[in-house]
């Protein structure tokens, strides 16, 4: 699996924004777009039958979809979906694929990662019909205990209207959390820089517990995510390259919530949900 460590490499190197250069912003969404980029990524490299179906063009992605609950018509924008190509008018821009994607969005990939790209069929943007597969990334990066309750709110209301607009769709979730013992918000430098300090590994389990407790389902007849990733980082965002936490209190390999688990596991619902479109 590449996202993870395709998400901690490209994070690593500071951007540009307005007159600073940061690693991580929260009014920015680098890390949502980047996180779903790796995610589609992996997902092409797992299942045969998406690789045939970007192969015969039946599958594409869309970028900043507006999803719409048909029940009570909340909406929602995803960085990323996988769909059925539609019918509507295309951009008059030319579209993108997933490798100008990467381009584009600065994502940072070994040699060996973009020679398995340039071997994968081209998946294309296109107007979206059906979506087939919702992505919605997240992250908590400091001030752990009063995000958990917004990480919470906000990621159940995605998926609840991903399947309000279709019970098909998957809906896939993914959060980094981060373990660091301070962390420097370009939202927090008004006297100049001052770093928050967390009470780890602590500050970190507060919001993967929130996470957690999001509901997941097994059918469509249920509400509730298809697959959950959570993912644990070391960020200090001072420019210090960022770093992939493995031990507690991220999950362990083989726990529903490590993004190995999660990958396999969408790539299988795909399978068996899609074989015949």
């Amino acid at each position: 699996m590449d996202a993870v460590d395709i998400l901690v490499r490209t994070l690593s190197k500071p951007v540009k924004r307005k007159n600073d250069e940061v690693q991580y912003h929260p009014r920015s969404d680098r890390h949502s777009k980047v996180a779903c980029w790796g995610i589609m990524f992996d997902l092409l490299q797992t299942s045969g039958l998406l690789r045939s179906h970007v192969e015969a063009g039946k599958v594409a992605f869309g970028i900043n979809h507006q999803m719409v609950d048909f029940v009570n018509h909340k909406e929602k924008d995803l960085d990323l979906v996988l769909c059925r190509p539609g019918s509507g008018a295309s951009s008059k821009r030319k579209p993108y694929t997933l490798a100008s994607l990467a381009t584009k969005w600065g994502i940072e990939l070994t040699e060996d990662q973009q020679t398995r790209l340039e071997g994968l069929p081209e998946l294309k943007e296109a107007p979206v019909g059906h979506v087939l597969v919702a992505l919605e990334a997240k992250a908590c990066m400091t001030e752990h205990g009063k995000a958990g309750p917004r990480l919470y709110d906000e990621l159940n209301s995605s998926h609840q209207i991903v399947h309000g607009a279709s019970s098909q769709a998957l809906a896939v979730g993914f959060c980094m959390v981060n373990a660091a013992d301070t962390f420097y918000s370009p939202t927090n430098q008004h006297n100049g820089p001052k770093a928050n300090v967390h009470k780890q590994p602590q500050a970190a389990q507060k919001a993967i517990e929130a996470v957690s407790r999001l509901p997941r389902r097994s059918g469509s007849s249920d509400r509730g995510y298809d697959g959950l990733g959570i993912v644990v980082i070391d960020l200090v965002n001072d420019g210090t390259p960022a770093k992939l936490v493995t031990g507690p209190p991220a999950p362990s390999t083989g726990n529903i919530f490590h993004y190995d688990s999660m990958l396999n596991r969408v790539a299988h619902e795909y399978d068996t949900n899609f074989r015949s479109i």
